[in-house]
């Protein structure tokens, strides 16, 4: 069963009075088996318009859940109907990192999103159902999760983004719960290399995505993301990165964002 309600942010509603809907989805994952929710951005005046619009699908970091970007960024709602885009923030689980885990049956977040959310979405809102008008991103874990997802699932996604991601989980073996989700590190090696996206980036070829990441140069993820940008440079890869001065957290997060979008909405309307 799937239930659809309003969500009320007071606060939001006031400062962005004529800027987009805010939506909180229920449905019932079968890949999860319960029911999981999701915040849905439209902007104003969407059932008047008659042309589909292009979706971003923005996934958070370990610990929060599908409220966390408006919370992080409240300027989203604004941003969708300025850049006339619909932004979905599914809910990725206390600590899934967007994997189907191969120790766990309950985490299946990539089976999720890619057979379960994406045609929902497609359904039930004015969307293009087309990988050229579907970009996705994150922060942190979700940065994680954008990379695994959009280089695993090319067909689905033509553009992707990262902002502070974990985008190799190797050197942090005892940290946020990995292991629950890949198994011991010492006796799950394999699980850990491929799901690291630093690895998966060996499957990319030029031209197949557009590539967006960045990084705060006091964030503890700055090193990955340094060897992952190096490495897209020595194959070859067009990709955008970026540092600036910040750390891992939402003003951060907040900022990025912003430049993110730009990006996708860029990449929506090139010819």
């Amino acid at each position: 069963m799937k239930k659809i309600f309003l969500v009320s942010f007071w606060l939001l509603v006031v400062v962005y009075a004529f800027a987009g809907r805010v939506d909180t989805v229920y449905i019932y994952s079968k890949a999860l088996k319960k029911e999981t929710r999701l915040v849905i951005i439209t902007p104003s005046g969407l059932k008047e318009k008659t042309d589909h619009l292009p979706v971003v699908y923005l996934l958070h970091g370990y610990s929060g859940n599908y409220s966390s970007w408006l919370h992080d960024a409240p300027q989203l709602i604004a941003k969708s109907d300025e850049l006339n885009m619909i932004l979905v923030c599914p809910d990725g689980g206390y600590s899934s990192w967007y994997f189907d885990s191969p120790i766990d049956s309950t985490f299946r977040y990539e089976t999720y999103i890619t057979t379960e959310l994406i045609p929902y979405i497609d359904q039930k809102y004015l969307t293009i159902p087309d990988r050229k008008f579907r970009a996705i991103t994150g922060l942190s874990m979700g940065g994680h999760g954008a990379f695994y997802l959009a280089f695993r699932h090319k067909d689905l996604f033509g553009s992707a983004g990262s902002i502070s991601g974990g985008v190799d989980i190797r050197p942090f073996p005892k940290s946020w719960q990995l292991d629950k989700v890949l198994g011991n590190q010492e006796e799950h090696k394999e699980n850990w290399e491929k799901n690291t996206v630093i690895n998966l980036a060996d499957q990319l070829k030029n031209g197949e995505q557009k590539i967006t990441f960045d990084c705060g140069t006091a964030d503890f993820f700055l090193v990955v993301n340094r060897n992952l940008h190096q490495k897209l440079l020595d194959k070859n890869i067009d990709h955008d990165y970026a540092e600036r001065p910040g750390q891992h957290n939402k003003g951060y997060w907040g900022n990025s964002i912003d430049y993110q979008l730009l990006f996708f909405k860029k990449y929506f309307t090139e010819k």
